[in-house]
This record gives structure tokens, C-alpha cells and sequence, in this order.
């Protein structure tokens, strides 16, 4: 700003002295002389224009008509939305069978329309739209749920995403059961959270007796937890969340487009249309 009113000052002593500074012969002003007069007023006038322009106009953006400003954000954030969301349409439909092939699937395995997501059972906003999902499950079977376990808060987050993937080796249905039980029940209580050294531990104990109540192998669960088909799952919801800007949770791929955020039961309705 400071920089900006000293060129303008500037600018205006060109335009009503710059001629001074042009030294001439006789009374009479030579034609180079008068040329030169008008382009150092041409400039002036230029550098005038822009100052003006740059003190005018964030004032009016921000002070008279904000909202004109607000549209400009709105329409750039769309314009960023249907760019995310073409990368993501064309990289769901060549790579659909890899990102299902090790995930929990949530209803129907064959449905003909798939919602992907990116969830955490210790975020609160991921059991908001959890719930969201179950009204949608209760009145469509023609939907699937893909569940990508996306493991943020470290102990908190571990053991359960693990072990849901790893129940999908004894069942899919036994999968989303746990799925659904970390959803809805506190597996960790604030006393468990005083000795940090030993949170894991008793989370792993915790979702493990979980795991018993909705029917599942604890004994091969917790091998499996640890095997090949869970770290490959975990690299890949790593992977493409990284692919897709994915930094919190939830997240869902409806079909073809991107939802970050806890979006309600109607959003998700009409995306599925």
C-alpha cells in the first residue's frame, strides 16, 4: 500500500512537471520534444490508472460490495471441485476392482452403485455420517458401502481399522458387524487414555472383545491383523488418500463425485442419482 501512494505521487509530479525535464530550443517545441512530452504524460497517466485501480478496488471488494468477492471464492472453489472431481471419476473407473479387492464392503457385495469411505472410529464427525449411511443401507439395496479404514490417530485409530479389515477374511458381514459396533460403542474410556505408554495395548484388548461379541475368530483375527492382505489394504487407502487430497475424515466418493466433510442423508440420496 505504502508503495503503492509513492508511485502514484510520483506519477502525478510526472504528469504536470515530466515536460520540465525536457530541455528545448527557442520558444517554439521541436516535434522530437513534443513526442517525448506526450509519452512521459502517457506513462504518468498509465502509472496513475494503476495505482488508483489498486487502491479502489480491494476497498470496494471488501468494504461496498463484498459479496462480488465472496462469488469469486465460491466460483473458484467450483471450478477446483469439478477439476477434483474428473481426476477422481477417471481414476475410480480404471481402478475400481483394486480399490474394493481387500477393503470391507458394507451391504450388498454386487450392488450396482458403490460409496466409498474414508472414516476413522475415533472421529466423531465419521460417526455422524455413519449413521447417515445406515438410513441410506435400511432403504437401498442397491448400494454398497466401501469401507477405506483411514488410520489417523495412532493408537486410537490402529487396532480397530485393522481389525475390520481383517474381518473381512472370516466375513464381510462380520466385517461391517464390528464396523458397526466401533461405530456406535466408546472402545476406549478416558481412563484407559491416562497411560499413554499402554493405550495401545488395551484399544487392541478392547476391540478385541468386540470383535467376540459380533461372532468373529479372535485367535485369526488377530494373526490376520498382521498379515499381508491388511498391510496392503492400509497402503492403499494411504495411497489414495494422498491421490485425492484426502487430509481428514470423513470422506466419501459417491458414484463419481467427492464429498469431504459429514455430508447429510439427502446430499448423499442425490448424489447417488
Amino acid at each position: 500500500m505504502t508503495w503503492t501512494i509513492l508511485v502514484l505521487v510520483l506519477a502525478v509530479a510526472l504528469f504536470l512537471f515530466g515536460g520540465m525535464l525536457l530541455k528545448q530550443d527557442g520558444k517554439k517545441a521541436s516535434a522530437g520534444i513534443a513526442l517525448a512530452k506526450k509519452s512521459i504524460n502517457l506513462v504518468a497517466v498509465i502509472l496513475i490508472s494503476g495505482c488508483v485501480c489498486r487502491l479502489v478496488v480491494p476497498y470496494y471488494l471488501t468494504s461496498v460490495n463484498p459479496l462480488i468477492l465472496q462469488e469469486m471464492v465460491s466460483n473458484m472453489q467450483e471450478q477446483q471441485n469439478a477439476e477434483k472431481n474428473k481426476a477422481v471419476r477417471q481414476y475410480v473407473r480404471n481402478n475400481m476392482d483394486e480399490m474394493v479387492a481387500d477393503a470391507p464392503i458394507w451391504g450388498n457385495v454386487d450392488a450396482k452403485k458403490t460409496i466409498f469411505l474414508w472414516s476413522d472410529y475415533s472421529c466423531p464427525y465419521c460417526r455422524r455420517v455413519h449413521s447417515e449411511l445406515a438410513r441410506v443401507m435400511e432403504e437401498r439395496d442397491d448400494v454398497r458401502v466401501v469401507l477405506k479404514n483411514f488410520s489417523i490417530h495412532g493408537p486410537l485409530s490402529d487396532a480397530p481399522a485393522k481389525a475390520v479389515i481383517a474381518a473381512k477374511l472370516q466375513s464381510n458381514e462380520k466385517a461391517a458387524a464390528l464396523d458397526k459396533l466401533l461405530m456406535n460403542r466408546e472402545y476406549y474410556s478416558q481412563e484407559d487414555m491416562q497411560d499413554q505408554s499402554k493405550l495401545a495395548d488395551k484399544i487392541h484388548k478392547n476391540v478385541m472383545k468386540l470383535a467376540a461379541e459380533v461372532g468373529l475368530d479372535t485367535e485369526k483375527l488377530e494373526k490376520d491383523m498382521k498379515g499381508e492382505a491388511v498391510a496392503r489394504e492400509m497402503e492403499n487407502v494411504r495411497d489414495l488418500a494422498q491421490r485425492f487430497e484426502i487430509s481428514g475424515t470423513p470422506y466419501l466418493i459417491i458414484g463419481e463425485q467427492a464429498f469431504p466433510g459429514a455430508i447429510p442423508y439427502d446430499q448423499i440420496i442425490e448424489a447417488l442419482k
